[in-house]
């Protein structure tokens, strides 16, 4: 079965192309071109609109009403209401919890992987975090990076924890990067009290992304640039960003993109009322309230991730933040997919690369998506 996308106004990370069309067979697309398109068994008329590669979200909790924590049928639920929303390949992500809970997860996680090519793995983002950084994490459940637990952890995820944030400041932390880096998982620097030397010191020893920039992390001062100006500063490193318009103020977000040009991945760490409606959730062990879109812990004003969806982070981007749409697009795209180091199949609107794709009006709506091939909306 063979399927043309046409008349299109591609936008990804390569730049903007009218007149595009794309030839996909299976879960691939095997052509691509403007002017005269070849026969295909279906053929889309995207009418002159917006096409791009399939968002990917690596960090991100939940959707829909239903929480990434709560078992198989939850997270299938809560992944229909991202891709709905554009997107086509999600990191689960899970919080700090027990850690048999923990193992328990990444066994589930690897299951769907076995079964769902949409599903990349998991991102681990506790138990390794500073208590007085940690957020929406239960501090009974954070811990120090112990080597044989950590390689139980990646022995639970059988090839698939893709993610793992920590705290370089804990103890063991910076020898848990190396066997972490050995093990191919990325690593993530965040929820963190370290400085710019140990953040860089991190880096060095293989870290490559930092998990949601700015929050829960040391801001940047005159005197004490912190974690963010490391990231900044060094190319190996992807940084990680929440463009809500709350968890960071869009200019500061303009100023990250500045920073570090195509080294900026948005995701959502969306949680349960993600795509859902105002109300009492649970995160992990964690009571949240979510008023006017807003996700607090309980009683607190400690955000308690988001409510984002990655269709709602793009039109922040490029009409809040003034990112152009390039910019914009890969930050959801090729960046993400090269932080996974998946950067040579995911990402792009190529020959060679996944069918994933998005199809959005003028206004950045979703209006159709595919992932591998398959129309998902």
């Amino acid at each position: 079965m063979s399927t043309l996308i046409g008349n299109a106004r591609k936008i990804d990370a390569g730049g903007e192309v009218p007149g595009f069309w794309m030839l996909v067979e299976g879960d691939s697309i095997v052509r691509t071109g403007t002017g005269a398109a070849p026969l295909a068994d279906e053929t889309v008329d995207a009418g002159g609109r917006r096409l791009v590669p399939g968002f990917i979200d690596l960090h991100c909790h939940g959707g829909g009403g239903h929480a990434y924590d709560d078992g198989p049928e939850e997270v299938i639920a809560a992944l229909e209401t991202h891709r709905a929303h554009g997107t086509t390949r999600s990191v689960i992500s899970l919080v700090a919890n027990p850690f048999a809970q923990l193992r328990s997860s990444l066994e589930l996680v690897a299951g769907l992987v076995e079964t769902d090519p949409l599903v990349l793995g998991s991102h681990l983002e506790g138990p390794y975090l500073a208590m007085n950084r940690r957020g929406a994490h239960h501090p009974d459940h954070l811990r120090v990076p112990d080597g044989f637990q950590l390689e139980e952890l990646i022995a639970a995820g059988r090839g698939t924890l893709r993610q793992l944030t920590l705290a370089p400041e804990l103890p063991g932390a910076l020898d848990a990067v190396d066997t972490l880096v050995g093990a191919g998982v990325t690593v993530a620097v965040g929820h963190t009290e370290a400085d710019y030397d140990l953040t860089r010191s991190a880096f060095d020893r293989g870290a490559r992304l930092l998990t949601h920039a700015f929050n829960a992390m040391p801001g940047i001062h005159h005197r004490a640039p912190g974690p963010v100006i490391a990231a900044f500063e060094d190319d190996r490193v992807i940084v990680e960003l929440i463009l809500d318009g709350q968890h960071v103020h869009p200019d500061v977000a303009a100023l990250a993109f500045r920073a570090a040009p195509g080294r900026v991945a948005l995701v959502t760490d969306a949680m349960a009322a993600a795509g859902s409606i105002d109300g009492n959730y649970r995160l992990g062990s964690l009571n949240v309230t979510v008023r006017n879109g807003l996700a607090l812990l309980s009683g607190t004003s400690t955000i308690a991730g988001s409510t984002l969806t990655q269709d709602v982070a793009l039109r922040c981007a490029i009409e809040k933040a003034d990112v152009s749409p390039v910019e914009a697009v890969a930050a959801l795209t090729a960046t993400p997919a090269r932080a996974l180091r998946l950067g040579d199949r995911l990402g792009m609107l190529a020959a060679g690369f996944a069918a994933d794709a998005v199809l959005l009006d003028d206004e950045w709506n979703v209006e159709a998506v595919w992932g591998a091939g398959k129309r998902l909306r």
